[in-house]
């Protein structure tokens, strides 16, 4: 059964009168939302309907999407991000495209939102990727995605540079500034090493750890499993964006996985083509 889809008001509205909340309370609690079984859930652990709804809080009141934008996914998993936006992106002019290494995932939103949202669509990418992908024939780096420069107003790499090596993650930095418009942008997380995360790490509060003296620029948590859990210097991330031709909308929304205070886990940056940041 489809999911029936509430009436929206403009963002302006929805800002002064917590529309936004009474939404993702509403997408939450919706049984008739598509949930993939837990047996096929590979995105992590938790509520799978709760932090879409979390993610859609943040892209919108962090990142500033609209209904009307152009999304692209990369790394789009099982749909969790997905499945809140089919409620709020507008069906006739917003759109969504989620892309990803794993077969199994794309081909169960395929069934199971794409057939019930028609302006959501997901691609396979045979990218190799050791941990999700390890029979994958393509490098990052050698093919582009399949979508034609400046289609999108926004962008989502929700925990993936997590679990990629800097230069995938540099490969796909520069395919999201071919991609996006010129004042579009593009909403990542991260671990990111700084001065105070390096202090949580220190102190045993950070979750997942990380080796202080790995020389990177990526740092795996686990060198056994060296992309299950992978941070990042802050300078080198950032680095990496400033040569894709990107830069920090704002300044970086540090998460509370170094045991911080924060309403977020893992970091958040908001990036944008460095030409068009002042839009």
């Amino acid at each position: 059964m489809r999911a029936d889809r509430v009436e929206q008001t403009s963002v302006g509205q929805e800002r002064g009168s917590d529309w936004l909340g009474r939404l993702a309370d509403w997408i939450s609690g919706n049984r008739f939302m598509p949930v993939p079984p837990a047996q096929r859930n590979f995105v992590g652990d938790g509520d799978y309907l709760s932090i879409g709804c979390e993610f859609l809080r943040h892209f919108v009141r962090l990142g500033g999407l609209r209904p009307d934008h152009r999304v692209l996914e990369i790394g789009c998993g099982i749909g969790r991000m997905a499945v809140p936006l089919t409620q709020y992106l507008d069906p006739e002019t917003g759109s969504y495209h989620g892309v990803d290494v794993v077969r199994g995932g794309i081909v169960w939103c395929d069934n199971e939102i794409s057939s019930r949202y028609p302006a959501f669509h997901f691609h396979h990418l045979d990218y190799a990727n050791a941990l999700y992908n390890p029979d994958g024939h393509i490098r990052v780096s050698d093919e582009r995605l399949p979508f034609a420069p400046g289609s999108f107003d926004f962008i989502i790499m929700t925990s993936v540079a997590t679990h990629l090596e800097s230069a995938d993650v540099a490969a796909y930095m520069h395919e999201a500034a071919r991609l996006m418009k010129p004042n579009g942008r593009l909403f990542m997380t991260a671990f990111l090493l700084d001065a105070e995360s390096r202090a949580g790490i220190e102190a045993g509060r950070a979750r997942p750890s990380f080796p202080l003296d790995a020389p990177g620029p990526q740092v795996p948590a686990d060198p056994d499993q060296p992309l299950a859990a992978v941070a990042y210097d802050e300078e080198a991330f950032l680095g990496l964006a400033g040569d894709a031709g990107l830069a920090l909308v704002a300044r970086t929304l540090h998460g509370h996985w170094a045991g911080g205070a924060s309403d977020h886990y893992q970091d958040i940056c908001l990036l944008s083509p460095a030409s068009g940041r002042s839009a």
